[in-house]
C-alpha cells in the first residue's frame, strides 16, 4: 500500500493571527496577503509596532500619575499603624517577583521553541541547496561527457573508419543520439540562482537569530537580577537597591515593550505566509522556475505526473540505443580494427557512467525529497517559530506587569525604609546604655558624672543581702567603660551578669528612662540610709 502524504496543515495561531484585520498608517484597510515588498503592507506591520508604543506610552503615563499622587497625597503616620502597611509592601512584591519568574520562565521556553524552528528552517535549506546542486553538477556533468568527451572518441573513430561507410553511419547515429540526450538535459532548468538564493537567506537568517537569541538571553538575565535586587532591597531595607531597582525597572519596561513589539510585527507577517505558503512561493519564483515545476515540488501529488519524465524516458532510451550500438562496433569492427577497441571501450564506460548519473538524477528530480524539505520548513517556521514568538509576546506583557507592580511598590517600601530610620534615631543620645553613646562617652572624660547602675557593687536582691557592706559605686561612666573594657575587651559590652541588677534593656523612650532613673534613685536612697559610707 501506498504511504499516505503529509500534508501541510495550518495550526489555530496562525488562522487567528492571519484573521486580525490590517490597517495602513492612515487606517487604510490592507489586505493580508504576505507581501514583504509592498509598501502598505509594510506600513500595516509597523502600525502594530505603534499600538505596542501606545501601549508603553499609556503604561509610563499611569506610572508617573500614580507616583505624583503617591508621593504628594502622604497620610498621617500616626493614624496607621505599620505592621498592615509593611505586609502590605512585601506581599505585592513577593506576587510581582512569581510574575517576574514566570514570564521569565515563558520567555526562556519561547526562546527555545522559536531557536529550534528556525534551525530546523536552516535544516531544510540546506537539505534544498544539497539537492538543488546535485541536480546541477549531474545535469552538467552529463552535458559534458556528451559534448566534449564523446565527441573526441567519435573523431578518432571516424578516422579509423573511414573506408567502412556502415561503421560511419553508425558514429553519425550515436553522434545525432548524444545531441537529443545534450538537448534534453537542457530542458532540465539550472537551479544555481535558486540555490544562490537560498545560501543567503540561510546566513542572514542565521546571523539574525543568534543575535536574537543572545539579545533574549541577556534580557532575561536582566528581568531576573532587577527582581533579585528588589527582595534584597526589600529584606535589607536598603533605599541604594531599591533606587537602583527603580531606575533599572524603568529600563527593563521600555525593552519589554520594545520586545512586544518587533515579535507583534514578525508574528503577523509569519502567519500572513503560513495562511498561503504555496501562493507566495509561486509569485516569488515566477519568471525563475517553470510554474508547472513549482507546483510540482509544492503539491507533490500522486496523480499528477512529473514535468520531467519525457526529458528522463528519451535519456534512457538514447542510452539504450546507443549502448547497443556500441556493443555491435565491439563485437565486429574491434577484430578488423584493433586500434578502434580502445576508443569504443571509453564509450562504452562513458555511456555506464551516464546511466548511473541518470539514475541519481531522476532519484534528485522526484519531488518527494524537497517537498519533504519543503514541509519541514513550514513545520519549522508556522509551529515552532510562530509559537516561541507567541510565548515571547506573553514573556513581554508579563515582565512589563512585573515591573509596573515593582515601580508601584517604590513609594511605599521608600517610606517603609524611612519610617525604620527614624525609629531608630529616636533613641536617646544621653543614654548610657546606647552603643552610639558609650562610643562619645569613652572619647569624651569631660561629660557630666553619673552614676553607675551597672557596677559590681550595685547587685539588689539576693546579691545585696549576701555583701551588706558593700557601697554603691558612683564612678563616672567613663571609669566604668574603662572598667568594662579590661574586663571584656570592649567598652560596648559588659562583662557583669544580668541577674538581680534591675538594668533597663539598652534601649528605651526617654519616658521609660526617667521612670526608671526615679525609681533607681528610690533604692539609692534607701540602701544609701541602710548602709552608709
Amino acid at each position: 500500500m501506498p504511504v499516505a502524504r503529509v500534508e501541510y496543515i495550518a495550526p489555530w495561531w496562525v488562522v487567528w493571527l492571519h484573521s486580525l484585520p490590517r490597517l495602513g498608517l492612515r487606517l487604510q484597510p490592507v489586505d493580508s496577503t504576505f507581501r514583504p515588498r509592498d509598501e502598505s503592507y509594510q506600513e500595516s506591520l509597523l502600525l502594530l509596532g505603534l499600538v505596542a508604543a501606545v501601549g508603553l506610552g499609556l503604561n509610563l503615563v499611569l506610572l508617573a500619575a500614580y507616583l505624583v499622587c503617591a508621593c504628594c497625597c502622604r497620610q498621617d503616620d500616626a493614624a496607621q499603624t505599620k505592621r498592615p502597611r509593611s505586609c502590605c509592601v512585601t506581599w505585592t512584591a513577593v506576587v510581582a517577583a512569581l510574575i517576574c519568574c514566570a514570564a521569565v520562565g515563558a520567555g526562556f521556553y519561547g526562546n527555545s521553541e522559536a531557536n529550534d524552528g528556525v534551525y530546523q528552517l536552516l535544516y531544510a535549506l540546506d537539505n534544498a541547496n544539497h539537492t538543488f546542486s546535485g541536480i546541477d553538477v549531474l545535469v552538467s556533468g552529463t552535458t559534458q561527457k556528451m559534448q566534449v568527451d564523446l565527441e573526441q572518441h567519435l573523431a578518432r573513430l571516424g578516422e579509423i573508419f573511414a573506408a567502412r561507410g556502415d561503421y560511419l553511419q553508425t558514429l553519425k547515429f550515436l553522434h545525432q543520439t548524444a545531441g537529443s540526450i545534450i538537448v534534453q538535459m537542457a530542458g532540465v532548468p539550472a537551479w544555481t540562482g535558486v540555490t544562490e538564493q537560498l545560501t543567503e537567506l540561510a546566513n542572514q537568517t542565521s546571523y539574525v537569530e543568534y543575535y536574537r537569541w543572545l539579545s533574549y538571553l541577556l534580557l532575561f538575565t536582566l528581568d531576573l537580577v532587577l527582581c533579585l535586587l528588589a527582595c534584597l532591597g526589600l529584606a535589607k531595607r536598603s533605599r541604594c537597591l531599591l533606587a537602583s531597582m527603580l531606575c533599572c525597572g524603568v529600563l527593563a519596561l521600555l525593552l519589554s515593550w520594545t520586545s512586544l513589539a518587533a515579535d507583534a510585527a514578525v508574528a503577523v507577517g509569519a502567519s500572513d505566509f503560513c495562511a498561503a505558503p504555496d501562493t507566495f512561493i509561486l509569485n516569488v519564483t515566477e519568471g525563475q522556475v517553470r510554474p508547472e515545476v513549482t507546483r510540482y515540488y509544492l503539491f507533490c501529488s500522486q496523480s499528477a505526473s512529473s514535468p520531467f519524465q519525457q526529458a528522463l524516458t528519451v535519456f534512457q532510451r538514447s542510452l539504450t540505443a546507443m549502448q547497443i550500438q556500441v556493443a555491435g562496433l565491439l563485437q565486429f569492427a574491434s577484430p578488423r580494427f584493433p586500434t578502434a577497441e580502445k576508443d569504443l571501450l571509453g564509450i562504452q564506460l562513458l555511456l555506464n557512467s551516464s546511466e548511473s548519473s541518470l539514475h541519481q538524477l531522476t532519484a534528485l528530480l522526484d519531488c518527494r525529497g524537497l517537498h519533504k524539505d519543503y514541509l519541514d520548513a513550514l513545520a519549522g517556521v508556522c509551529y515552532d517559530g510562530l509559537e516561541g514568538l507567541l510565548y515571547l509576546g506573553l514573556f513581554s506583557l508579563l515582565a512589563a506587569l512585573a515591573f509596573s507592580i515593582m515601580t508601584c511598590l517604590g513609594p511605599g517600601a521608600w517610606k517603609h525604609c524611612a519610617r525604620r530610620d527614624r525609629d531608630y534615631d529616636d533613641i536617646d543620645d544621653d543614654d548610657p546604655f546606647n552603643p552610639q553613646a558609650r562610643r562619645i562617652a569613652a572619647h569624651s572624660p569631660s561629660r557630666g558624672q553619673l552614676r553607675s547602675f551597672c557596677s559590681y557593687s550595685s547587685g539588689l536582691g539576693s546579691q545585696g543581702s549576701l555583701h551588706p557592706t558593700q557601697t554603691v559605686s558612683n564612678a563616672p561612666v567613663s571609669e566604668y567603660m574603662n572598667q568594662a573594657a579590661l574586663f571584656g575587651g570592649s567598652p560596648r559590652y559588659e562583662n557583669v551578669p544580668l541577674i538581680g541588677r534591675g538594668s533597663p534593656p539598652p534601649t528605651y523612650s526617654p519616658s521609660m528612662r526617667a521612670t526608671y532613673l526615679s525609681v533607681a534613685d528610690e533604692h539609692l536612697r534607701h540602701y544609701g540610709n541602710e548602709f552608709p559610707a
